[in-house]
């Protein structure tokens, strides 16, 4: 680089930055000063325009949404694409949900997700993808609990680290939603209160995890916190995201409704209003013209966008996918891989000296009952919605493995019909959960004030009509929202009675985005299957699953409660909530309740044991090597798991500190490395921002899952 060369184009600096000519920061100082105030102004929002503001679902399902784009030097700004299901343009691979790729305990799958899913963003126009959404679980009735990674911040960071790494060759990777974010009812509205401890060692640690992996972009949530909207929380997205954590990267809003104002937003480090042309448009010429904004404030935010967006096009894989790797028989393949191995096994218990599953090699009749069987149900409809080219549902997935078996189908709206064909079978599959009318995105929203948009929405008379306009609860949004209840639906309970009454060997496979009670019916049936919403190729996966040709990979990565008045308090329409550091299995572990299936929880077709050898820690991370051994008679694999307890404590809770999937051949036996985050033993003190170990006895232990116990356990 002894002589730099003269950048005035997009294209001009990619090459010139490839070639080692210039550098990135050279060449977007250059491109900076070919730009006018308009075109300056223009970087820091979206260029949707309000009128066509009705076209976005239909912009988002065809292609990628532009923003901050300047044709005129063909710079190609944010060409967006959201997740994390998959590519939302129409065709793409629709994968299970993230709560259900959380439940395969496999970074290294993730990755390969991610991979998949930026080769197809990618060939598809896209350089942004909205994927990797690692919004804590603080409660299961969360309606975009499927969305996230569960309730514990070390596999929740673990698996955003995959997808992020994943993601990342072929498009720049946008972590979600900053901060707080786990209420979609009152999303627009909430204000989280949130003390600086809970907040820097529960709520954020996998957020910076991410940001460590190199996520060039974050997107700020809707809510407030601590009383400040996200758009203009200056303490979290610039003393905290930058100044702590040293984040480089570009900050946008969530869409339409996440700015609340231009100007003070731009300067508390939100960087992009998206995705519409709309309050800063409105509000900063003339601030800028005026002295209210400062020139250097812009400059500031459009170095971060420039430069984000130039280091990735100038670092990317160079080599351009075609539409061929969209829904591809290699990514359909990944799909149904990963939705096997996410299955959560709850119970199996023997039928004349049997378990019940696998299915016997000697069935010849099979009653499939329950309305989700014959269905396409794939989850939330809102923005994270995957349009395949096709599904594989659980009925269509049994016909297909199973050709010379006959099975009977009663989608169980009729009691006497569906337990009739019960009782005429050899064993029976009741597939029972939720849907996108259950839980997810809600779309409309009474807490919207639309009086932003301008006029004629500024007009109390439109606003009234807008209000008393019948809701479209039958569009493809459907209603979505926080759930009602933690239980299956009432009729679903009296279904899954009447089969279980009919035939001894009922399996119930549940649908749904998080845990679900079953204390009404779990002693009457001996088998349980937790398919999550596992995707388009789920029901060849769930067939593969119930037949023994795969193991049921998966293990919780959410507790499941007893009793919904086990976990923390949870108001769907709160204006003002309080986050703390009891949630989860945690609060159950501090209360004295035991979980009916504690998280990391999860059975397979073999058996094993884990015993901790010894490890090595430092203050921030460690290692510790398990002893796993393959005690049955088929291969299989287990997550090693490790946890850190306060043995001095008056109760044992135990935090997930390190796991590692490990595959073995019956009677097999391996001692593996399990690397440890030490971050849940740490605390961060407030006034000088340093880190140290929590006051206590610290040990640790390796388990299948949250241990009850410390028995086994060595002194950190």
């Amino acid at each position: 680089m002894d002589q730099m060369t003269k950048v005035r184009t997009f294209p001009d600096a990619i090459r010139a930055v490839r070639a080692n000519e210039t550098t990135v920061e050279a060449a977007v100082e250059e491109l900076l000063a070919e730009l006018t105030d308009g075109e300056l102004l223009g970087l820091l929002d979206g260029d949707i325009t309000v009128r066509s503001m009705t076209k976005l679902p239909g912009m988002i399902k065809s292609g990628a949404v532009g923003a901050a784009q300047i044709p005129r030097i063909g710079f190609p700004g944010v060409q967006f694409t959201d997740g994390p299901r998959g590519v939302v343009i129409e065709g793409s691979t629709a994968f299970p949900v993230s709560m259900a790729r959380a439940a395969t305990w496999d970074p290294d799958l993730e990755r390969e997700v991610g991979h998949a899913m930026g080769l197809e963003g990618r060939a598809q126009g896209a350089n942004y993808s909205g994927a990797v959404c690692i919004n804590l679980l603080r409660h299961p009735s969360w309606g975009r609990a499927q969305e996230s990674y569960g309730e514990d911040p070390v596999l929740t960071g673990r698996m955003g680290v995959g997808l992020t790494l994943g993601l990342r060759p072929n498009v720049m990777a946008c972590v979600k939603h900053f901060a707080l974010n786990s209420m979609e009812n009152a999303r627009f509205r909430v204000d989280v209160r949130v003390d600086d401890h809970a907040l820097h060692e529960v709520y954020l640690p996998h957020f910076k995890a991410v940001i460590d992996a190199g996520a060039e972009t974050v997107m700020s949530a809707y809510n407030s916190v601590n009383g400040k909207f996200m758009d203009v929380n200056k303490v979290l997205l610039t003393d905290v995201l930058r100044d702590e954590w040293g984040f480089e990267g570009f900050v946008t809003s969530d869409w339409v409704f996440g700015t609340h104002d231009g100007l003070e937003s731009l300067e508390a480090g939100l960087d992009i209003e998206m995705p519409l042309s709309l309050l800063r448009a409105r509000e900063l010429p003339k601030a800028l013209k005026d002295g209210r904004l400062d020139r250097e404030t812009v400059l500031t935010s459009a170095r971060r966008i420039v430069g984000t967006i130039l280091r990735h096009a100038a670092t990317r894989d160079e080599a351009e996918p075609s539409r061929s790797v969209v829904a591809s028989a290699e990514h359909r393949a990944l799909a149904r891989k990963v939705a096997e191995r996410s299955m959560v096994l709850l119970k199996n218990d023997p039928v004349g000296g049997v378990p019940v599953l696998p299915f016997s090699p000697t069935i010849t009749r099979l009653a499939v009952i329950g309305a989700l069987a014959d269905q396409s149900n794939m989850g939330d409809r809102g923005s994270s919605l995957v349009h395949p080219p096709s599904s594989v549902t659980p009925l269509a997935g049994l016909h297909e493995a199973l050709p010379d078996i006959d099975i009977e189908y009663a989608d169980g709206s009729d009691l006497t019909a569906a337990a009739a064909a019960a009782r005429r079978a050899d064993a029976v599959v009741v597939v029972v959960g939720m849907d996108h009318d259950d839980e997810g995105e809600r779309i409309e929203n009474d807490d919207i004030d639309i009086s932003f948009l301008g006029f004629p929405f500024t007009l109390a008379p439109v606003r009234w009509l807008l209000k008393k306009m019948p809701r479209k609860n039958t569009s493809q949004f459907g209603r979505g929202g926080d759930r009602e209840s933690l239980t299956l639906h009432p009729g679903d309970e009296r279904l899954v009675a009447a089969i279980a009454a009919a035939n001894p060997r009922t399996t119930v496979v549940l649908i749904g985005g998080s845990a679900i009670i079953v204390e009404a019916w779990r002693q009457k049936v001996p088998a349980i299957v937790h398919a999550w919403y596992p995707g388009m190729e789920g029901g060849r996966a769930l067939a593969n699953v119930l037949t023994g040709a795969v193991e049921p990979g998966g293990r919780l990565p959410v507790a499941v409660p007893t009793d919904a008045a086990h976990l923390p308090f949870f108001d769907a329409e709160a204006r003002t909530i309080v986050y703390d550091a009891s949630w989860g299995q945690r609060k159950l572990d501090q209360d004295g309740h035991a979980a009916a299936f504690p998280f990391g929880f999860g059975l397979g077709y073999t058996t094993f044991e884990i015993e901790l050898i010894d490890h090595s820690a430092a203050e921030e991370n460690g290692t510790a090597r398990v002893r796993v051994r393959n005690t049955g008679e088929r291969l299989g694999s287990t997550v090693a798991q490790v946890y850190a307890v306060d043995t001095a404590a008056k109760r044992v809770v135990p935090q997930l500190v390190g796991f590692r999937r490990v595959e073995l051949a019956p009677g097999a036996e391996a001692v593996v490395d399990v690397h440890l985050d030490l971050t849940p033993t740490r605390e961060r003190d407030p006034q000088t921002r340093v880190w140290s170990r929590r006051p206590g006895t610290w040990a640790v232990v390796a388990d299948a899952h949250s241990p009850s116990s410390t028995a086994g356990a060595r002194r950190l």
